[in-house]
C-alpha cells in the first residue's frame, strides 16, 4: 500500500550550501533538520533525499567522495533518533560538466526523475507527499511528480528567483523554519 514521503533537497535544507560540499569538516546542518527527519520517521513518512550533485560532473570531488559523505550523513540521523530512507542524486549538468556527465538527464532536477524513481522503489503515494527545497528547482520537479505539499525553505526574504517560483506555483508554501515543515507533517497526517 503506497504511503507519503518526505522529501529533502540537500545542500541548503539539511546543511548549509557552502556550494559543492563534500566532506565531513565542511558540512553544517541545518538547524531543526535532525528533529524533521525524526519526527517524519516516527510519523511513518519515509524519508528521501533528492539532490543535484554537479561537482561530481564538475570533476570537483567524484563519486566515492559522495558517498562516503553520505554515509557519514546517515550515520548522524541514526544518532539523533532519525533515518534516511533512501539518498538519490544526479551528477549531470546539460552545460558545465566534463564528458561523461554533460547531458541533459531526467534526474536532474527541475525534472522529475529522481522523485519517481523512490515513488516505484519505495511504493511512495506523491500525492500525499511533501517536498521541502530551497530553490525553484525543487519545487519545479516536485509540481512535475504530482508531489502534493511543496514547500520552499527560505528563512530569509525570498530572493526574485524563489518569489517568482511562488508566484507561478500557488500550491507551494514558504517555510521560515524546519520546524514549521514538522508541524505540516503533523497537519499532513491527521
Amino acid at each position: 500500500m503506497s504511503r507519503p514521503a518526505l522529501f529533502l533537497d540537500r545542500d541548503g535544507v539539511i546543511n548549509v550550501d557552502h556550494a559543492y560540499v563534500y566532506r565531513p569538516e565542511d558540512f553544517d546542518f541545518m538547524p531543526g533538520i535532525f528533529e524533521l527527519v525524526a519526527r517524519a520517521g516516527a510519523a511513518g513518512y519515509p524519508v528521501v533525499v533528492v539532490t543535484n550533485q554537479s561537482g561530481i560532473g564538475r570533476g570537483y570531488y567524484g563519486e566515492d567522495d559522495f558517498e562516503r559523505l553520505t554515509q557519514w550523513m546517515r550515520a548522524r540521523f541514526a544518532e539523533r533518533g532519525g533515518r534516511l530512507d533512501a539518498v538519490y542524486h544526479c551528477p549531470h549538468h546539460p552545460r558545465d560538466a566534463l564528458e561523461p556527465w554533460r547531458r541533459d538527464c531526467p534526474d536532474r532536477k527541475p525534472a522529475q526523475g529522481m522523485l519517481l524513481r523512490a515513488r516505484d522503489a519505495l511504493d511512495v503515494d506523491l500525492a500525499h507527499s511533501v517536498l521541502v527545497g530551497d530553490r525553484p528547482s525543487d519545487l519545479e520537479a516536485a509540481r512535475r511528480a504530482g508531489v502534493g505539499t511543496r514547500l520552499l525553505f527560505a528563512p530569509e526574504t525570498p530572493d526574485a528567483d524563489q518569489a517568482a517560483a511562488l508566484q507561478a506555483d500557488p500550491q507551494a508554501r514558504r517555510i521560515r523554519s524546519l520546524q514549521e515543515a514538522a508541524a505540516l507533517l503533523e497537519t499532513e497526517r491527521s
